[in-house]
């Protein structure tokens, strides 16, 4: 058979409970150590030159009827024999020695017997209260583990909200609380992300289909109207194509690094300028770039800088500009891309790091609104981040910070 299991307040009962009964039981100890060591030890007898008496010759225990007459004949009478009177002197002085010896253990008696009756009360009385008070202590923890059982991914409302002073108790609560704030945040950013995700993925579907019905609906259709559809859902399937290779990079992101190799930010957007499919009305595109070395995986690095580029060179004006520059500042590894463009709210920042959001819902631009996204999940996967400010003149400027690999470039 298992033993059974004590709850916490149980066991804080005992606790309680016992620490009162160790320390009650410490103060009797010490009690009765100072009062026998109060009370006088009977071992020293009464001066000799103080008289007996019949009386105190009959409280002696064990002494005869005819010893106690004849004490008294000899102590009343100053010419009776002077060895019986030594003989009811002794007997006076070993009486006193007994009485004191009795009521001195007749005291402590008493006062241990008391003192234990008292201690066994109280203790029972500070186990009710240790009860009572493991109760209030534990109703925070119960609190917690209410709103953990009512939270779940579809209702994510559920706090504690615990009031009263800032201890352990309060800071636990208010970690979970922030902690259910992050969940909820999470789960409301999933899906969205997955909502978001097939309807991107479902338009050109959509247009593949439409395309497919339009062409096969027609008895005959001509070579020109078959060449027509299939370059039609061959732009849609690349269009799927780009995204789900976006998406795949994203969860790879996400899922952290495999390994780390010497990578220079400055080539790495040397390499996706140079594979970058600029067209020919592309804002004019300057460069500076400094040696920034950093450690991660390069074929992302260069993801994230060729995302920067295009974002820069899509989301531009006519006769507009990209700057690209990168350089090392301290311990950080930096790299900034700068363009013209329209004017973007202060507000509207943050919110371009997130998957979808574009700065105008759904221009028709070409893009899917994952290219920040992308960037800010690489930088945080290399222990960097991506930070990105409105420029007064439209535009941005967004400046990538990873940490310096000072040993260089391999």
């Amino acid at each position: 058979m298992s033993r059974p299991r004590l709850t916490v307040r149980v066991r804080l009962t005992l606790l309680y409970t016992g620490v009162f009964a160790v320390c009650g039981a410490i103060l009797v100890a010490i009690t009765y150590g100072l009062v026998a060591g109060t009370l006088p030890m009977p071992t020293d007898p009464e001066p000799k030159d103080k008289p007996a008496t019949a009386q105190t010759v009959e409280k002696r225990e064990g002494v005869t009827d005819e010893f106690i007459v004849a004490c008294r004949t000899a102590l009343g009478d100053p010419t009776a024999d002077p060895l019986l009177r030594r003989k009811c002197q002794a007997a006076y002085e070993e009486g006193l020695l007994v009485g004191a010896q009795t009521q001195r253990e007749a005291t402590l008696s008493d006062l241990l017997g008391y003192s234990l009756t008292t201690l066994a009360v109280v203790a029972l009385l500070a186990a009710v209260a240790g009860w009572i008070v493991a109760g209030r202590v534990l109703r925070p923890v119960h609190r917690i583990t209410a709103a953990a059982r009512d939270a779940s991914e579809n209702s994510m409302a559920a706090r504690v909200a615990l009031s009263g002073p800032r201890d352990e108790l309060r800071e636990l609560a208010d970690t979970f609380d922030a902690m259910l704030d992050r969940l909820q945040t999470a789960f409301e950013g999933q899906r969205r992300f997955i909502a978001n995700a097939g309807h991107e993925l479902r338009t050109p579907l959509t247009v593949m289909q439409a395309t497919l019905d339009v062409v096969l609906a027609k008895p005959e259709p001509t070579n020109a109207e078959l060449l027509g559809m299939g370059q039609e859902v061959r732009a849609e399937v690349d269009h799927a194509k780009a995204l789900i290779e976006a998406l795949l990079t994203l969860a790879r992101t996400d899922r952290g690094l495999g390994g780390c190799d010497p990578v220079d930010l400055a080539t790495s957007a040397e390499d996706a300028i140079d594979g970058a499919a600029l067209p020919l009305d592309a804002p004019r595109l300057t460069t500076s770039l400094a040696p920034a070395p950093t450690s991660g995986d390069p074929i992302l690095l260069e993801r994230l800088a060729a995302n920067l580029i295009d974002n820069a060179v899509r989301y531009n004006v006519p006769d507009g500009e990209v700057h690209v520059s990168t350089a090392t500042v301290g311990d950080r590894a930096l790299l900034t891309v700068t363009n013209t463009g329209p004017v973007v709210p202060a507000d509207a920042v943050e919110g371009l790091f997130e998957p979808f959001r574009r700065l105008l819902d759904r221009t028709g631009d070409g893009g899917f609104g994952l290219g920040l996204a992308i960037v800010a999940s690489i930088a945080a996967a290399h222990g960097g981040e991506a930070a990105a400010r409105p420029r007064p003149e439209g535009g941005l400027s967004v400046t990538v910070s990873l940490p310096a690999n000072r040993t260089g470039v391999g």
